[in-house]
């Protein structure tokens, strides 16, 4: 499935900088989570943010990407052990 939005390779920006903080913010958070699954996550959230014509703020971003995240870790099937 193709990404909603693209990284664009170039230089370091202030938003690549505050979206690698909530990603790692995240990561440290959701450790059952591949960080390639926790970027995606952060970037969609970001690039629907603004679609919908939300302020992306790296609050909103974090708390709507955590929401999406405690999603998929809460629907993931019980271990057969």
């Amino acid at each position: 499935m193709p990404a909603l939005a693209m990284q664009v390779s170039g230089g370091p920006s202030a938003d690549a900088d505050l979206r690698g903080h909530v990603i790692a913010r995240l990561a440290a958070e959701f450790l059952s989570i591949p960080v390639s699954s926790i970027n995606r996550c952060v970037t969609d959230v970001s690039a629907c943010a603004g679609h919908l014509g939300l302020e992306v703020t790296p609050e909103i971003v974090e708390r709507v990407a955590r929401e999406h995240l405690l999603g998929r870790v809460n629907s993931a099937p019980p271990s057969r052990t």
